[in-house]
């Protein structure tokens, strides 16, 4: 029986851990709140798709960070944000038959590709993490 020794300290990559899923949920409501504020500062509110886009991609950042629990919370507290402040009456939350089911679709389906590619990124991570160290890098 032959023993081989690797040196593997230099090798060992930390693998992030997801974040916690209220304080991803308070970042959705803050970051969906100054979004929304912006857009309506510059005056974009006007064309919702726009603000649906923007919001789908901060929930799809937000879903790189996070858990796939936490996606149709954060779809969820994306979308009333959205339709408390942005879309009239403003202050009320309503429900279009015909706008809300496709809009939380968009959202869940932003979250969920960035919380895939979240655990893509950190699977990949955590299997670099246990290659040996072979001197280069």
């Amino acid at each position: 029986m032959v023993l081989e020794w690797r040196y593997i300290a230099k090798g060992v990559r930390v693998v992030p851990e997801p974040v916690a899923t209220p304080f991803l949920w308070t970042a959705a409501c803050a970051g969906t709140f100054a979004l929304v504020t912006v857009l309506d500062l510059v005056g974009a509110l006007d064309r919702t798709g726009f603000a649906l886009a923007a919001l789908s991609v901060l929930a799809a950042l937000l879903g790189v960070r996070g858990r796939f629990a936490a996606a149709p919370g954060t779809a969820l507290l994306c979308w009333m944000l959205l339709n408390y402040f942005a879309v009239h009456p403003v202050g009320e939350i309503s429900w279009a038959g015909h706008r809300d089911p496709e809009w939380m679709a968009c959202l869940l389906g932003a979250a969920l590709i960035g919380t895939t590619t979240g655990r893509v990124l950190y699977a990949r991570a955590a299997y670099r993490r246990i290659s040996p160290y072979d001197g280069t890098g």
